[in-house]
């Protein structure tokens, strides 16, 4: 498949984003304190780190980082309460008005979308939300997994096997197979164990034991 331009790739994170939003409405309050795949944050803080994620330039980010040591944690959570509603309303409302907005870090757009992608799946798996992410983001975010350590150990849990998509064009790697739907691919790079169910191959237990080990 050929790479995405930047701007092909912002268009993914936008409708990314604008599919999670038309999840979000329909909660309850008591879904929105659900807990997700995302460690000890619920719905809503997911969702207000998404908020932040797509708030802050290199400038502010690297003040935020400087302001937390280097922390990547304390940034983390700084900013979803900065960004967080008084009421999941009015951080639904927050996420809303950030949908279309190009904002990152850095130039590295394809890990941007995967922020999106995995923490969108953070919040519906958990909820048995169906809704999925388009083939095109998913291979775009498995082809930057695959290739570089960028805030999850993609590469890392990657290294080694020879993954394949069989609903899709993503293959990548060679050693022990393994084969399974391109979400399922990206989600157990980006350290979801919960995902390792939908995979088949003689690699599944070497990325169950990569996965398992990282686990807090």
């Amino acid at each position: 498949m050929a790479k995405s331009s930047d701007t092909e790739l912002w268009a993914l994170v936008h409708a990314e984003r604008a599919g999670l939003a038309e999840d979000l409405a329909v909660l309850s309050a008591e879904q929105w304190k659900h807990e997700t795949l995302c460690g000890q944050w619920d719905v809503e803080d997911v969702v207000a780190h998404l908020i932040a994620a797509a708030s802050l330039n290199q400038g502010r980010w690297m003040r935020s980082m400087l302001g937390a040591g280097f922390r990547a944690d304390v940034h983390n959570q700084r900013r979803l309460e900065e960004h967080r509603g008084s009421s999941p309303e009015e951080t639904l409302a927050r996420f809303r008005a950030v949908i279309n907005n190009n904002i990152a870090p850095s130039s590295h757009t394809p890990a941007y979308l995967g922020e999106v992608v995995v923490h969108a799946q953070d919040i519906r798996h958990p909820l048995g939300i169906s809704q999925q992410p388009s083939i095109e983001a998913l291979t775009a975010v498995a082809e930057f997994y695959v290739s570089r350590n960028f805030a999850v150990a993609s590469r890392t849990q990657a290294s080694g096997l020879q993954l394949r998509a069989d609903d899709g064009p993503f293959s990548a790697g060679s050693g022990a197979a393994v084969t399974g739907p391109t979400l399922a691919l990206v989600m157990t790079m980006a350290g979801r164990s919960a995902y390792l169910e939908q995979l088949q191959g003689p690699g599944v237990s070497t990325l169950r034991s990569r996965i398992e080990s990282s686990e807090p």
